[in-house]
């Protein structure tokens, strides 16, 4: 593999610009550890962790790997100040936070001398994460699964206005799961690229298996943006799925889709492998996914591909 290096890399000590997302029900520390040994970054998703069990997966992610990795912390969620104490305890250094304000804990992590990277859906808020002092931003487009931004900008579309709209590093998600488009990632502005569902397809991936086969079969059209007026979420099209289309067809409030979404709906699915009853988070570009793999074989394939597209010639007519 040649050498690479750019603000990414940079930042986060790392060999290529190649993020894992920080899922629920998918990203403990053996996928973690995994993709940070294989040459990413990998990072463990707290949005389905109870503080204690946090702590348990970063001692053991720390133990697995010398290599960095980050803990994603979902603003949305409960115990946060648990979270990010456990976080400044345990001497994380780098923390992803999504689904929230980014001045909330920014300074303070910053103050810590951890790096800090929020994840946006618009250039507006990538301006703001900027002006809260993150030290890049994650450009999460409408193609990405589970919980994403209303406004429905492409990654086509977002990269670029994005990276036009700071001078941070920009880091490109929303279907991406190949080396190509993660060059056209990099030629939109991006410097690094965070992937969620080609890494929900790994062996390490704690994800229940049945999801992880459910995802490889999925073909095009087979996941929608749901929920908008509650907690916008992308899942794939089941049981589940056709009961919040029926309730949001009949004008359902926000109090009867929350009755609606009950506890553990997405921990019923993903985690538990309820294909019909649960909620099945993943993005548009489980189309392209055919196979289940170790993630350093991933990162490898992934980074492969993208060597090979710069090499190679663009086709024409």
């Amino acid at each position: 593999m040649k050498e690479f290096s750019n603000r990414i890399t940079q930042l986060f000590k790392i060999k290529y610009p190649i993020i894992q997302a920080g899922m629920i029900w998918a990203s403990g520390w053996k996928l973690a550890s995994a993709v940070s040994n294989a040459g990413g970054l990998g990072i463990i998703g707290s949005g389905s962790m109870y503080p204690d069990v946090l702590e348990e997966h970063i001692r053991r992610c720390k133990a697995a790997t010398q290599l960095p990795f980050a803990v994603n912390v979902p603003l949305l969620y409960p115990d946060i100040d648990k979270h990010i104490d456990i976080i400044i305890k345990e001497e994380v250094k780098i923390v992803f936070t999504s689904a929230g304000n980014p001045k909330t804990w920014t300074g303070m992590l910053k103050e810590k001398g951890i790096t800090v990277v929020h994840v946006v859906s618009s250039s507006k808020f990538a301006g703001k994460a900027e002006a809260a002092g993150c030290d890049a931003v994650v450009a999460e487009g409408f193609e990405a699964g589970g919980h994403n931004g209303r406004e429905e900008t492409t990654s086509f579309v977002l990269i670029p206005a994005v990276a036009a709209a700071v001078k941070i590093p920009v880091i490109a998600a929303g279907g991406i799961a190949t080396g190509r488009q993660m060059l056209a990632a990099m030629v939109l502005g991006a410097e690094g690229v965070q992937m969620g569902s080609r890494f929900v397809a790994s062996e390490e991936a704690s994800s229940h298996s049945r999801f992880k086969e459910e995802v490889i079969k999925a073909n095009e059209g087979d996941t929608q943006l749901m929920m908008k007026q509650l907690k916008p979420v992308r899942m794939m099209k089941n049981d589940f799925y056709q009961q919040v289309l029926e309730a949001e067809k009949k004008g359902a409030t926000v109090e009867e889709l929350t009755k609606l979404l009950g506890r553990g709906r997405a921990k019923l699915g993903m985690f538990e492998g309820n294909l019909s009853e649960g909620e099945l988070e993943i993005g548009q570009v489980s189309a392209l996914l055919k196979d289940i793999l170790p993630a350093g074989e991933i990162v490898k394939k992934i980074w492969q591909e993208f060597m090979n597209g710069i090499e190679q010639p663009v086709k024409m007519n």
